[in-house]
């Protein structure tokens, strides 16, 4: 009993301890909701509609287009990756924009429908799959069905098959979206009509020209100096350019200080004399290809004759200039900032383009090879059939062609592949010629030789000039010596140009954007401009391609809304406006009474006289280098040998006139024509309701965190 009244005496302090375990306890799976939500939101690409969209599902997409893009290629270059998540960002938020408002409608897309287009074969998308019947140049329907029951019978059997089937499932999906998007799209099309008035008005407006005298007073006229106005014209102004200045997404000011790195005077001496002993040896050699493989040359030795495409553009200005066997002086490419030297092996006019036929002979050895190769090349040269022979060792012996293009492009080229390109580019039509290879031999047979062009082999040694380690160290001493003695934005400002830098500003930053300030490998730096503070100033970031040096400072805010008048951007627009209107109405006050151009003229007016005035497009007027649409209005409404009733106020100045003529083009009103105009320019007109679906979607891109 002691002990339990001891404990009842405790109460107090128990309670309190059992309260702060269970608040401890509580806290803390709050703390770990927190962080999982927070980890959850920075794996999420963006939003669409309020529904989110991961990293993991955005880069199957990613994946799946890459494939489709490829087709077989090598692997694509960065820039081109870059396009790829671009498109399939787009087409991603594109589908849901129109499936949302698809549903409402209730549009859909039947597999009827599908099928009707798989029938029907022409449409361009189908066009580029593998199933389409080469007699007919259409798509084949039986031939998918065959494709997917093998597929389906045998899902894992062969890696083309299953890539193949990949490449469909994705072009009948793209299919499918296509044509819910027509659908909705010919819907909208469809609420737009026209009538005979309009479209008899519509003609009038396009093809009744006036002749004007003009007498224009710019607003260039008067200096600005001499324009007074106060903050309530700039307030009032700003309210009614309000829409304006809407925007839809957060975006951010910088500044910034980069710097490239490049070649010292040092570095491009010991480029100059690598490559005077690249010349030397290319003029001496007898094997050129061993030569420009251990320069590491930028272009490539294949030593078959090919066109001027085939080298780089600078390299191709000068092989005209060059005798055959000729050695180049080292040549500074200005353009490509690299060091060149080229030799002119040969020059010769080839076909671009030949046709030809061949059979390929594999016997069971080297031997049986060349004796059923000896014997078919013997048979064909006294008159046998081609492609009776052809189909004896199981071909065709179908005439294909060649072109220089087709192989001119490649990296190297086996010695068996030369071999075989050069026979058929030195052959003449009809000839027929054996070529044994390292395995098997061939007969060919060229049938046609087309387009004899300049064909040179030419060994190339091109080099970047590139700035050695110690060249760079020295560049990145000095500028992290300068990030580090500036650690603020006003620092960084002040003492970029005594330290040799220079302080750039971009506007409106992004999250659309891939570069920062267009520098490559800059998403480090494009991630911190949006997590940072205004005035915050970044560490120093090495980018580019490993040659640039950069800091950035993040110098304003603008969060979505309408940005305010106390905004640089906006106050500048705003005032350019005040300007203009006081302008105007001290030149309209100017030309108060003014009854004749002649008057106006006396008044300081520039006249001059414009011809081919029309209602429907706005005129421009080269005493003020502007298109005034308002002044189209005011002659259209004016009839010939009148005064304008009232000065017009333009984008560039202030104008009165006197109607000399007016004349109609020759042509015939085409009723039917002109409505069916008036509906396609109601239309493009409509165009942007996809920006428009795109600004009610709240439509947030988080792409800069992950790529």
């Amino acid at each position: 009993m002691a002990a339990l009244g001891k404990i009842r005496s405790k109460g107090a302090i128990l309670i309190g301890i059992i309260g702060l375990g269970l608040f401890a306890f509580i806290a803390e799976e709050g703390v770990k909701s927190c962080e999982y939500l927070h980890n959850d939101k920075r794996q999420q690409v963006g939003e669409v509609l309020g529904e989110n969209i991961g990293i993991t599902e955005f880069q199957k997409m990613v994946d799946e287009y890459t494939e489709v893009v490829r087709q077989g290629q090598e692997n694509l270059s960065e820039e081109q990756l870059t396009r790829v998540r671009d498109v399939v960002w787009n087409t991603y938020v594109q589908n849901k924009l129109i499936a949302n408002e698809a549903a409402k409608l209730g549009l859909t897309v039947t597999d009827q429908e599908l099928t009707n287009i798989f029938n029907e074969g022409t449409n361009p998308m189908l066009l580029q799959t593998p199933f389409v019947n080469r007699q007919t140049g259409r798509f084949d329907a039986n031939s998918l069905k065959q494709f997917l029951a093998s597929y389906k019978a045998q899902p894992n059997a062969n890696p083309q098959m299953a890539a193949a089937y990949k490449y469909w499932t994705f072009t009948e999906r793209t299919l499918r979206q296509q044509l819910l998007a027509q659908k909705y799209q010919s819907l909208l099309a469809h609420c737009f009509i026209s009538n005979k008035v309009e479209a008899k008005m519509a003609y009038n407006d396009q093809n009744q020209e006036s002749k004007i005298q003009l007498a224009a007073m710019p607003y260039s006229s008067i200096s600005d100096s001499k324009v007074t106005y106060t903050d309530a014209d700039l307030k009032a102004k700003y309210d009614e350019m309000k829409p304006r200045f809407r925007q839809f997404v957060e975006s951010r000011d910088i500044k910034y200080v980069d710097i490239q790195v490049k070649a010292s005077a040092k570095d491009v001496a010991a480029l100059q004399k690598q490559f005077a002993g690249y010349a030397k040896e290319l003029a001496t050699t007898a094997n050129p290809a061993e030569v420009v493989s251990n320069s590491s040359s930028l272009v490539s030795y294949l030593g078959i004759p090919v066109s001027k495409d085939a080298y780089p553009y600078d390299i191709a200005a000068r092989l005209d200039s060059m005798a055959v066997g000729s050695t180049s002086a080292v040549i500074n490419g200005q353009t490509d900032n690299t060091l060149n030297v080229i030799k002119l092996v040969s020059k010769q006019q080839l076909p671009d383009s030949v046709q030809f036929r061949r059979i390929d002979i594999m016997g069971a050895n080297d031997a049986a090879t060349k004796k059923t190769a000896d014997s078919v090349y013997t048979a064909l040269r006294g008159g046998a059939d081609f492609e009776a022979i052809a189909k004896k060792y199981g071909q065709d012996g179908q005439k294909n062609w060649i072109t220089t293009a087709q192989y001119q492009s490649a990296p190297s080229l086996d010695n068996d592949t030369k071999n075989f390109i050069e026979s058929l580019n030195t052959m003449s039509a009809n000839e027929i010629k054996k070529i044994d290879f390292a395995q098997g031999s061939v007969v060919i047979q060229v049938l046609d030789r087309r387009h004899m062009i300049n064909k040179y082999v030419a060994a190339v040694i091109k080099k970047n000039i590139e700035f050695s380690r110690e060249t760079y160290s020295a560049a990145y001493n000095k500028f992290s010596t300068f990030v580090s003695a500036n650690q603020t934005a006003e620092d960084i400002v002040k003492n970029a140009k005594k330290d040799g830098y220079t302080v750039q500003e971009r506007k409106d930053v992004t999250t659309t954007e891939h570069y920062l300030a267009g520098i490559h490998s800059t998403r480090d730096a494009l991630k911190w401009v949006f997590e940072a503070k205004k005035g915050d100033v970044s560490q120093m970031y090495q980018c580019g391609d490993n040659d640039h040096l950069l800091v950035v400072v993040l110098d304003n805010i603008h969060k979505k809304g309408y940005r305010s008048l106390d905004d640089e951007q906006v106050k500048e627009m705003v005032k350019a406006e005040v300007l203009k209107d006081k302008k105007a109405e001290m030149l309209l006050a100017k030309l108060n009474g003014v009854k004749s151009v002649d008057a106006a003229k006396g008044k300081g007016a520039i006249v001059t006289e414009v011809n081919q005035i029309t209602f429907a497009a706005p005129t421009f007027i080269s005493a003020t280098g502007a298109s005034e649409p308002a002044l189209s209005g005011a002659v259209a409404a004016t009839v010939k040998g009148k005064f304008s009733a009232h000065p017009v106020k333009g984008n560039a100045g202030v104008y009165v006139f006197s109607v000399l003529d007016k004349t109609n083009r020759p042509g015939k009103f085409d009723e039917k024509l002109e409505q069916q105009k008036l509906r396609q320019r109601a239309m493009q007109y409509a165009g942007n309701f996809m920006n428009e679906l795109y600004m009610k979607a709240n439509v947030v891109d988080n792409r800069y965190l992950f790529f």
